[in-house]
Parts: C-alpha cells; sequence; structure tokens
C-alpha cells in the first residue's frame, strides 16, 4: 500500500476532508510511489482559519526575530540538503546534480530575506515644513497565497513564501500534485526552525484548490508560476476578486549566436539550456536562431553533442537527463514531434528513436529540428520538452525581429564576442531576462523574476526587491509637533 501525503495545517501534518486522491509517480521508473490527497475548499478553509489567527501575532512579531527564524532556517536546509534533493529527483525525475543547483537557488532567496530588517526600512524626512516630519513604513498584508509547478518543487514555492512571511505575513502554499513532498519537507523543517504554527500551511490538490483560494475573500494575494493559459486564467479572477497578483507564464527562449561567437562554448552552453532537466524549465533555450555563416557548424556541433548525452535514471551520478514528469507529459512532447516533421523541419535527431524511449518511466531522447521556419507549431508554442528547434536568418536585425515578434518574452540570449552588438541586444530586445553568452539568465535573489509579453500577467516580477513591495503595503506618515496657536485654517495645507 503506498503512503498518504495530506496537507500542512496549523504546524502538523492533517488529513483531508477530500476523498478524492492522485497518484504520484516516480518517473524513472513509471511506478506510483505514493497518493496525494486532492483537497478541497473545506481543507482550504482550515487552512486560512488557521493562517488569519497566526497573523494577529505573527504581524506584531520584530522584523529581527523573522530574520533569526530564516537564519536557522538556512542552516537547516543546509543540513536537509540530501533528503530535499532525493525527494525532487524521486518525483520530479531531475538528475542529481540538477536538482541540487535548482534546490540551491531556492536557498538563495532565503539568504535574501535574512536581511529582511534592512529590506523593510522606509524612509524618513525631518523638518518638510515648519516642526513638520515625514517618513514611510512597510506593513504586511495579511493571509497570502501561492501555486506553484511541478518542474521545480523546492525552489518556486521557495521564491514565493520565504519573502511574504519574512515581510510579516502568513501563507498558503498549493504546490503541485504532481511532486507535493517536497513541499510538505520545506514546511516542516520551517516549522522546526521555530516558525509559529499557522504561518505558513500547505493544502493539497489540483484546480479545486486553486479555484477556493482565488475566491477566498481572506486570502489577500496570489502568486503563480505556471503554463500562460492558467497564468492568464488565475490573473483575471484573482484580480476580479481583488487579490494582488504575480502571475508568470509559458516561454520560448531563444538563443541568438552571432558569427564570431566561440562555437563550442556556446554549443556547451546551448546544449546545457535545452535538454536539463529534460527541457522541463520555462527559462529552458528552446529555439537557436543562428545567422548565415555559422548556421551548418553550429547544428553539426549541436547534434554531436546532443547525440552522447547520457539518460537516465536521475539518482544514478553518471546521467545528464532524466525523464519527464509523466507519461502523458511524455507523449505530448513526442506529439510535437511528429508536428515538426509533418511541416516539414528536419528532423536532426528523433528522440523518440533514443533506446531509453522504450525503457521504464518516462523517458525521451533529445530532439534537435533543422529549417525550422516562424509558422510551426515547434516554434510558436512552448513544449516543455527536451526538443531543441534551429532557425535561420541573414542578419543580426533579422534574429531580434524573430525574437520580439514572438508571443513570449520570458528570457533570451546572445552568443557574441561584439560589445557592441550585444549592447544594441540588450537594447532593442523586447524579452524580461536577457543573457549575454549566458544561456539561462536566471536573475539571483537580490534582483527579480519575471518576462514580457504573454510570459506574465500583471506588474509584479517575483523575488527580490519587487517581492518585498509586493508583498507589503506602504504607509506614510506626516506628523507634527508644535504648539498648537488656537487657529482654525480651512485652506489646503502646503508647507511653510
Amino acid at each position: 500500500m503506498t503512503s498518504i501525503i495530506n496537507h500542512w495545517i496549523n504546524g502538523e501534518r492533517q488529513p483531508s476532508t477530500s476523498e478524492r486522491y492522485g497518484d504520484v509517480f516516480n518517473p524513472a521508473t513509471g511506478e506510483v510511489s505514493a497518493s496525494v490527497s486532492m483537497g478541497n475548499s473545506d481543507d482550504l478553509s482550515k487552512a486560512v482559519e488557521s493562517a488569519s489567527e497566526a497573523f494577529k501575532t505573527w504581524s506584531q512579531t520584530s522584523v529581527t526575530k523573522r530574520a533569526q527564524i530564516f537564519f536557522k532556517y538556512k542552516e537547516l536546509l543546509e543540513t536537509n540538503r540530501e533528503e530535499l534533493v532525493d525527494l525532487i529527483t524521486r518525483e520530479h525525475g531531475k538528475v542529481a546534480s540538477d536538482a541540487a543547483g535548482s534546490l540551491q537557488r531556492g536557498i538563495e532567496v532565503v539568504d535574501f530575506v535574512c536581511g529582511i530588517p534592512h529590506l523593510l526600512k522606509g524612509e524618513f524626512s525631518e523638518q518638510v515644513g515648519t516642526g513638520i516630519d515625514c517618513y514611510s513604513t512597510r506593513q504586511p498584508i495579511g493571509v497570502c497565497s501561492g501555486v506553484t509547478p511541478f518542474n521545480f518543487p523546492a525552489m518556486v514555492p521557495m521564491w514565493m513564501f520565504p519573502i511574504a512571511i519574512a515581510c510579516g505575513n502568513t501563507f498558503i502554499l498549493k504546490p503541485s500534485e504532481k511532486d507535493p513532498s517536497c513541499a510538505m519537507k520545506l514546511a516542516e523543517l520551517l516549522h522546526e526552525a521555530g516558525l509559529p504554527k499557522g504561518v505558513l500551511n500547505v493544502v493539497n490538490g489540483d484546480k479545486e484548490v486553486v479555484d477556493a483560494i482565488l475566491e477566498h475573500p481572506a486570502i489577500k494575494t496570489f502568486s503563480f508560476v505556471g503554463s500562460t493559459p492558467v497564468a492568464q486564467y488565475v490573473h483575471e479572477k484573482a484580480s476580479a476578486n481583488g487579490k494582488r497578483v504575480q502571475s508568470l507564464g509559458g516561454a520560448k527562449n531563444h538563443a541568438i549566436v552571432l558569427e564570431d561567437a566561440s562555437l563550442e562554448q556556446t554549443a556547451n552552453a546551448i546544449i546545457g539550456a535545452a535538454y536539463g532537466s529534460a527541457g522541463e524549465r520555462c527559462m529552458a533555450i528552446s529555439v537557436v536562431v543562428a545567422v548565415e555563416g555559422v548556421a551548418d557548424d553550429l547544428c553539426k556541433l549541436l547534434a554531436e553533442k546532443a547525440g552522447v548525452l547520457k539518460i537516465g535514471p536521475g539518482n544514478q551520478a553518471e546521467n545528464e537527463m532524466g525523464p519527464l514528469i509523466t507519461n502523458e507529459h511524455k507523449n505530448k512532447v513526442m506529439d510535437y514531434i511528429q508536428q515538426g516533421i509533418d511541416a516539414g523541419a528536419t528532423a536532426v535527431l528523433d528522440g523518440r528513436e533514443h533506446g531509453m524511449t522504450n525503457e521504464p518511466g518516462f523517458f525521451l531522447g533529445p530532439t534537435l529540428f533543422d529549417d525550422v521556419s516562424p509558422e510551426m507549431s515547434i516554434y510558436k508554442e512552448e513544449i516543455f520538452g527536451p526538443v531543441l528547434v534551429v532557425l535561420r536568418v541573414k542578419d543580426f536585425n533579422a534574429a531580434i525581429q524573430l525574437a520580439n515578434e514572438h508571443q513570449f518574452g520570458n528570457g533570451v540570449a546572445i552568443f557574441t564576442n561584439q560589445g557592441s552588438k550585444a549592447r544594441e541586444f540588450v537594447h532593442s530586445v523586447e524579452v524580461g531576462m536577457v543573457g549575454i553568452n549566458v544561456a539561462i539568465p536566471v536573475p539571483l535573489s537580490f534582483y527579480t523574476f519575471g518576462g514580457w509579453k504573454d510570459s506574465i500577467f500583471g506588474s509584479s516580477n517575483i523575488y527580490g526587491m519587487d517581492g518585498i513591495r509586493f508583498f507589503t503595503r506602504t504607509k506614510t506618515i506626516t506628523a507634527r509637533w508644535v504648539e498648537d496657536d488656537g487657529s482654525i485654517n480651512l485652506s489646503m495645507p502646503t508647507i511653510k
């Protein structure tokens, strides 16, 4: 009998009132490893009640005490790193080195919020008028929420709840039902670090829980990372219900390669960005835009390097790429490969023919397409799998135009040794995160993550100072300490 993953509410694991369960798979074997409770509105209401009660005291807890808890939390994350990496690998399928890297990028946000006493400092202006001072503070909002995707079961949750909680809010997390164990462990460790009961709650489930979060009037913010159709849906619904929204959607990240680029270095970077995590990254490079003169040699290098990637279970150190998350998703990616062939693209490598594709588990080999054109579905749509497409253009300007005309604007990279071209590219490209000879330009925790166009809905990016602003409200105070002369003035106050 498989174990049941329930909820984390009010500082402890609690069973669901729902009778629905979902299967959690080990993608490397294809076997069911656990069952997860599919929560409902009653489960959410319990979490909201706990979070609302906890907010009364947590919001009044000193900012220094909050920082101390996160210092302890960082220590516990480091101590339990091996177990967390194992949970990620077991339920998502990432190879261990990739799982460890993604965990580290989440821990970096915890590093960031350890400085919360400094980050929440307001402004002060003395004597703005005679006997008048003006200053501002940042205060917590209340009960916050986040819904996170399957591809980063540690990193993306830690992009959300540490910042919200350090700012004095309470938080309800709905992790992906495909790999929920890591989120439960993250909650347990934060409780062990000294976080009071009810400040962080985890409610597992599917769309039913998401809709309950979107509709609950006591929840003040909604953070989301996922596919574009869902990102647009939750943004519209959460906004209509008066919530602040961070909603990050899909991507089709381009790597533009100019003739002067170092091809060996460029090909290595693109292979890592395209096929790492089996392409299940919103910052994966899935499009190469090669200018004339470099395309033939680059495609040859990419095919050679992709063709020798070691594919297999993530817990075996020699493997470089693991399986996809589910068999359903594997079939979806294979359907895209067929669409590319039917549309006339050249399949330099067809991942369906890889030896691991027919092994137990949800493995699919790397696919590389050449001679792709902008109207093909394999270029226009986010595949979220190990599929890399190459488009050929005549020059630098045509490459920029191609990236700018795409509906997504999450990440982009340029490979060149020309500083002037790189500078022009940064200024001209209509994409939110740009890499110069960096294939995966995910900003560090003290900057902020977010794209443009259909890769984001709403105005708020995630983590960094945008996260601090998102999870707080500014209060501005004007104070006057002078002796009252007894007069009454009905005019609009002005500075004297």
